[in-house]
């Protein structure tokens, strides 16, 4: 297999991948995008829920292996793998992080503010102005307002405004207006779910095929194993074909890593890279908020029209524990409840039938969490090799007692909300030992800063000591925030695929 040398070569399709890759074919560079998944199947399967839920029909060939919550052995656990990365079966949240949570980070909300506007022009973000009591400041509004509020969550919304908290419209990357493509549908088939007919905004629908346009060429199926230097200069990614078990390298003046928080990392430790004094801290600080779930039982069916209401966040506790622990508290989320056999295929055995029955009944609040970086939280790789002959990534992870702390007070409000809004009772989904291996908001890994004594990467996300490497998907965040980081590494893939197209560098 031969290839052209490339101006940028960037492996990972995911926020950031897919931000860099529409970027720098616009601007007139020979890019190519290395994906290790394929293409989504958009057809009736990618909606039916055991398909997708239970069976993964987008699945790794290859488990990670994980130990967390004190397990004394490591379990497998198996990602997805697609083209368009996690954004392909996000809900289309994209909330800005606030002023505050940049106080560790090497770089100011200013600096990012007019590349959060660029995202949410580019991912049709639908979202109100001025509801957010911790809003950060705009340079303007949404490129589209929001659809009314379906009957659940006008259900939230009330009982939180009830409570005096106050509950405003999640931004979304969903098409709601732009009728040069197909309308939402409002149908319940968002988290989780390849959109069938192309109505959510992920990043294979509208940033990919608009850079295709461009000129981006791009590989699906192929695994990029590790960078090749020179001195202190990338020349070349080995690659792996999938489908031919074939090995060959492309050689590129430019190399941008966006695989994401747990795969980058281990193309890196693979890599010819321990000469750098930052190399001792690749794969350090995972972080991936700690979450949970409160459902809330109530006397009648929450959701019978079996319509989407991933609509209403709070806020209104963001700050609380602040000037105490250095970090945000994080959000309370409306989220939808999963298909009635999804629920009672991952219900304990004694539970599944009235799982199952209780599931129509139920109307669930997510909380999440800023968990804070620890660097004993960590991505390694294992001597026991996959089916591609590659060693397995190891991940290692434990929330923190303050971590807790900030989750539980999300859980007693959500109580609240939902007891106000009719519940007869709520319960909680426990993080522990039997909870599934969940990494879609895993951020950190090769945290960006001023000094390579305590970072892996400059503040352009760029490898300290290298002159052409780069980093931007979610592993460069030091910390994680309150917020889902999606619209955050979008809008930072921008800021330094700019800083490329404008230097060359």
């Amino acid at each position: 297999m031969k290839f052209d040398r490339y101006d940028a070569v960037i492996l990972g399709s995911g926020f950031g991948g897919s931000a860099a890759a529409y970027t720098l074919s616009k601007a007139g560079l020979k890019t190519l995008l290395i994906e290790k998944g394929d293409w989504a199947k958009r057809d009736d399967s990618d909606w039916d829920p055991r398909q997708i839920l239970i069976e993964k029909r987008y699945k790794s060939q290859a488990p990670v292996i994980v130990k967390q919550f004190g397990d004394a052995e490591f379990k497998s656990a198996y990602h997805n793998e697609i083209v368009g990365g996690n954004s392909v079966f996000y809900g289309g949240a994209s909330l800005r992080m606030r002023e505050t949570d940049f106080s560790q980070w090497p770089i100011d909300y200013q600096a990012l503010e007019p590349y959060y506007a660029e995202a949410e022009t580019l991912l049709e973000i639908s979202g109100k102005q001025g509801d957010d009591p911790f809003e950060p400041k705009r340079s303007g509004p949404y490129p589209y307002e929001p659809v009314p509020l379906t009957k659940p969550a006008v259900r939230i919304s009330k009982a939180a405004k009830k409570l005096d908290y106050k509950p405003f419209y999640i931004p979304l990357a969903l098409n709601f207006h732009n009728e040069e493509r197909t309308i939402c549908a409002q149908c319940n088939k968002c988290d989780g779910y390849p959109c069938r007919i192309l109505a959510k905004n992920d990043t294979s629908v509208i940033l990919l095929q608009k850079a295709i346009a461009f000129g981006l060429e791009i590989i699906p199926n192929t695994i990029g194993i590790s960078f090749q230097r020179r001195k202190d200069r990338i020349e070349s990614i080995e690659c792996l074909d999938k489908t031919e078990m074939e090995k060959f390298k492309i050689v590129s003046d430019i190399f941008i890593l966006s695989a994401g928080s747990l795969q980058s990392p281990a193309v890196l430790l693979r890599s010819d890279l321990g000469k750098y004094e930052n190399s001792r801290l690749v794969g350090r600080y995972l972080m991936r908020h700690c979450g949970g779930i409160v459902t809330g039982i109530f006397p009648f069916r929450t959701n019978p029209e079996d319509v989407y209401h991933k609509q209403i966040c709070i806020s209104s506790f963001y700050e609380d524990l602040r000037e105490e622990l250095g970090t945000s508290v994080g959000v309370i989320q409306d989220i939808y409840t999963p298909a009635a056999e999804a629920v009672a295929h991952f219900a304990p055995k004694h539970l599944k039938a009235p799982a199952k029955i209780f599931s129509k009944l139920a109307q669930n609040l997510l909380c999440i969490a800023e968990d804070e970086p620890n660097i004993e939280n960590r991505i390694s790789l294992s001597r026991k090799t996959d089916s591609f002959d590659l060693e397995l990534i190891k991940i290692e992870h434990t929330f923190s007692r303050n971590d807790y702390r900030r989750l539980n007070l999300l859980r007693e409000k959500a109580r609240k909300v939902l007891r106000k809004a009719g519940a007869l009772f709520t319960l909680q989904g426990e993080i522990d030992k039997e909870t599934p291996p969940s990494f879609s908001h895993a951020v950190g890994t090769l945290r960006f800063g001023d000094s390579p004594k305590t970072s892996v990467l400059d503040p352009n996300c760029k490898f300290y000591g290298t002159d052409n490497l780069y980093v931007i998907d979610g592993s460069f965040m030091p910390t994680s925030t309150g917020v889902n980081p999606s619209l955050t590494i979008a809008a930072n893939s921008l800021r330094i695929a700019h800083h490329i197209k404008n230097t060359g560098l």
